[in-house]
């Protein structure tokens, strides 16, 4: 699959220049980190708009930029973009009119141009192909798009006439009582004539109660001078933009669901929707069902008719067809086909489950690899070590890898049997189809076929418990006493 991020422009389009905005200082976040680069869903807000707007094919990309120009361009730079962007910086911002006229000369060359807001991630490459194309073919100055918020309060308003025709926008902050009772907002998603945008912008003033040039004031002007401007209404599942942690926390909600729903089509079964969380680069292979409060996150890959969840974590894992994870965190390790993770499993990062293997109840697994068919059931730590294929480690295994200043590692053969409660003491060698006693602790190789047996002889202290009760003063048959805490008059026992 390609790049999420390819463009190349169509032959015989008008050059089209994109312009994304994200000076905002974001006060509302009340964040060290830009607002812009909050993330949705695995992503930053600002990555979901150059999406969007890459699907635009334009010839050029400038990313208006103020307070946090550094840790923008420092994220920008892992994003393999087909466009390298120009970043304008704004300097002293002073609204969104004045972003744009910071752009003008990387706009040059272009017919229009196209502005999105940094953080309004539920923007669409659909929506903004569907935007330049009614731009085009009305061959209007301007369109606007436009949303019904479930809370529209410090929105820009949309005015229509009485023909339903576009007017203008106010401004939430500076709009009369009339015109907040209105529902239909601006999402500051706008394309534009360049040469309109431009001869209009020096005109835009700052008689406002934020004293800033408003870019939306540009739409009204066009208008006021007989030019027509279009409005292409779009459905955000209620939400705009994510300029505070409620409004990211509801535009994630709304992108889940476009998520998911995109899954099912494709034929995942999701037992309950609104409770299972993937991000926007994991994939789901069809006839797997996912469960309640599981998490796909990063880049995770999970194959055909698999069982994930409930309660799962998958960060940057791959699983294979008909695998299963269940109650278990997997982050950065590979779980092969037919392979079961869980209940209760932790497989960090490193490792590798292979196919038909497993890692059961309460089972770490660390920089490891099991290979095929090899069983972990439960109650075991398996760090920096290598389990043959088909070898089975009882309850309670643990390989002693870390000496205080290196790890080290544990290698098991095929087909060999753990008894419970083996600890292995790294660096150790346990050979094909070896056996270890149950209760040993292992320091030193175990050749293959053998039995490595590490033990203190029992003993069995006859008349133990009469003593134990005469030293106390009990009789045979009473049940022992509570000892007094000299000091909180307590019993203890």
């Amino acid at each position: 699959m390609g790049s999420p991020f390819s463009s190349a422009p169509r032959a015989n389009q008008r050059p089209v220049a994109a312009v994304v905005l994200a000076a905002g200082k974001g006060k509302r976040m009340r964040s060290s980190v830009p607002k812009v680069l909050h993330e949705v869903c695995g992503r930053p807000c600002l990555w979901h708009v150059v999406r969007a707007a890459l699907a635009a094919r334009p010839v050029s990309l400038s990313i208006v930029v103020a307070y946090e120009r550094s840790e923008i361009e420092e994220a920008d730079a892992g994003w393999a973009l087909s466009i390298v962007p120009r970043f304008v910086d704004q300097g002293t911002p002073m609204g969104t009119g004045h972003a744009v006229l910071a752009a003008e000369d990387s706009t040059a060359g272009a017919a229009d141009v196209l502005v999105l807001p940094g953080d309004e991630p539920l923007v669409t490459g659909e929506q903004v192909r569907g935007l330049m194309a009614m731009h085009r073919r009305r061959d209007v100055a301007a369109v606007a798009q436009t949303t019904v918020p479930d809370d529209p309060r410090g929105f820009a308003r949309v005015i229509r006439d009485a023909n339903g025709e576009f007017v203008r926008l106010a401004e939430g902050t500076d709009a009369t009582a009339q015109q907040r009772a209105l529902s239909e907002v601006a999402t500051s998603v706008y394309a534009f004539r360049r040469d309109q945008l431009y001869e209009a912008l020096p005109v835009v003033g700052r008689v406002n109660s934020q004293h800033e040039y408003y870019l939306p004031d540009v739409l009204g002007i066009l208008h006021d001078k007989g030019e027509r401007v279009a409005v292409q209404l779009v459905d955000n599942g209620g939400s705009v933009g994510a300029n505070s942690r409620a409004e990211l926390a509801k535009a994630a909600e709304v992108m889940r669901t476009r998520i998911n729903r995109r899954h099912m089509d494709a034929g995942v079964t999701m037992i309950d929707p609104s409770q299972t969380y993937i991000d926007v680069d994991a994939r789901v292979g069809p006839d797997t069902t996912v469960m309640p409060m599981t998490f796909l996150e990063g880049s995770t890959r999970v194959g055909r008719d698999c069982l994930i969840g409930p309660a799962t974590r998958l960060v940057d894992a791959r699983v294979g067809d008909g695998a299963t994870v269940t109650f278990s965190v997997v982050r950065d390790a590979r779980i092969g086909r037919g392979a079961s993770v869980g209940p209760y499993a932790s497989i960090r990062p490193g490792t590798v489950v292979e196919d038909d293997a497993k890692a059961g109840t309460f089972v770490e697994v660390k920089a490891s690899r099991i290979r095929k068919g090899a069983k972990v059931p439960h109650l075991s730590y398996v760090g920096d070590a290598d389990i043959g294929e088909r070898a089975n480690l009882g309850a309670g295994t643990v390989t002693a890898n870390y000496d205080g200043f290196e790890k080290h590692r544990t290698v098991i053969g095929d087909e060999a049997h753990v008894g419970s409660d083996t600890m292995f003491v790294a660096p150790v060698r346990i050979g094909k189809r070896a056996w270890t006693g149950a209760g040993s602790t292992i320091t030193r190789d175990v050749p293959d076929g053998a039995l490595g047996v590490e033990r203190a002889e029992q003993r069995n202290i006859r008349g133990y418990d009469k003593r134990v009760r005469g030293k106390h003063g009990q009789a045979k048959g009473e049940a022992p006493t509570k000892r007094s805490d000299r000091r909180t008059g307590r019993g203890t026992g």
